[in-house]
């Protein structure tokens, strides 16, 4: 990737709050100056990825643009929990307007922005999953295909979490939803079904595509400092586990977003006009099974009337992400 990996010696690899480091080597989040932009006292559950992956990418996008920002917000669970009327926790100027045309709005405000002289002035769409990938999916390609001033941002927990955790097109095979009951002879979410929208963003040949999740902090505000000084559509989709949804313990937030990435079913990679550019490596391969047991909605794979077939084809997806985008280093190739 194109940013130097700093080594935690004194306090391990993983750690997020840097302040042992040199202030130009600080991360936003661990700088005095971070904006807080989505603040204390909103409703997210106990350890929602969504309220984490917002806080690091508004505050990274409101660095790179000296806080010169205009945020606008589908509706989902980031928009109901930060925002129950008359409140906000907000400190940026923030739009929501309906379910599917958080890109359009956003266009809109870009286009006044640039109608009055306000050049500085940036724009950043955000939405989840539901909301991008399925009700919103018109107006973002349109956004694209038009090479709109807007980064939209993805917060990505595989389903309709708000409204009571129903399939998307973004919900992985197997998994347990409302919609996609573990019943019957193929349980859970089928194979074949879906959207791969970073891809989808690439071949419309946007300035910048990425992935991210918010196990890598730092991977995260790079990839979104890069985005904010570019201009014309970017896309981010940030991977965040749902403790709710995905009948995960709150504590493994983190934990879970760095074995989706280890394991190889969230390839974490940036591209430029529809060419990847950069990978981040898988640390240490793990299989696909330390990935899915924490999780109560691929429950039913284990246990007494497992499904050991869909699990290998679960790996094989995985695996074949590994090679599409050459996650693993040489070595680590050759030693299997």
């Amino acid at each position: 990737m194109g940013y130097q990996t700093v080594k935690f010696y004194q306090t391990g690899t993983y750690t997020v709050g840097n302040r042992l480091l040199a202030p130009d080597e600080r991360s936003v989040q661990a700088g005095e100056r971070r904006s807080n932009s989505i603040n204390s006292g909103h409703r997210a559950c106990q350890g929602c990825g969504e309220a984490l992956g917002a806080r690091y990418a508004i505050d990274a996008a409101m660095a790179e643009s000296n806080n010169q920002l205009i945020a606008v917000n589908a509706t989902g669970c980031l928009e109901v929990f930060s925002t129950p009327y008359p409140e906000s926790s907000w400190q940026v100027p923030w739009i929501h307007s309906l379910f599917g045309n958080a890109p359009a709005v956003a266009t809109g405000v870009a286009a006044a922005m640039k109608v009055k002289g306000r050049s500085e002035v940036r724009v950043v769409a955000q939405g989840g999953d539901g909301g991008t990938t399925d009700i919103g999916f018109g107006c973002l390609s349109g956004m694209f295909e038009r090479n709109d001033d807007v980064l939209y941002i993805c917060y990505d927990n595989e389903a309709y979490m708000n409204t009571g955790v129903q399939r998307s097109s973004a919900t992985p095979p197997t998994a347990r939803t409302a919609t996609t009951m573990p019943v019957g002879k193929e349980p859970g979410n089928v194979f074949g079904q879906g959207k791969n929208v970073p891809e989808i963003a690439m071949a419309h040949g946007i300035p910048y595509v990425a992935t991210a999740t918010v196990a890598d902090l730092r991977d995260l505000e790079y990839k979104v400092r890069k985005a904010m000084k570019m201009r014309g559509a970017r896309y981010i989709q940030i991977f965040v586990p749902c403790p709710l949804g995905w009948g995960a313990a709150s504590h493994d937030t983190i934990k879970l977003a760095r074995l989706a990435k280890e394991t190889g079913m969230f390839p974490v990679f940036e591209a430029e006009h529809g060419e990847v550019t950069g990978v981040l490596k898988i640390r240490n391969k793990q299989p696909i099974e330390e990935y899915l047991k924490p999780q109560k909605r691929f429950a039913h794979l284990f246990g007494k009337h497992a499904h050991p077939e869909m699990v290998a084809h679960l790996q094989a997806i995985a695996d074949r992400n590994i090679r599409k985008y050459g996650l693993l280093d040489e070595e680590k190739v050759n030693a299997q």
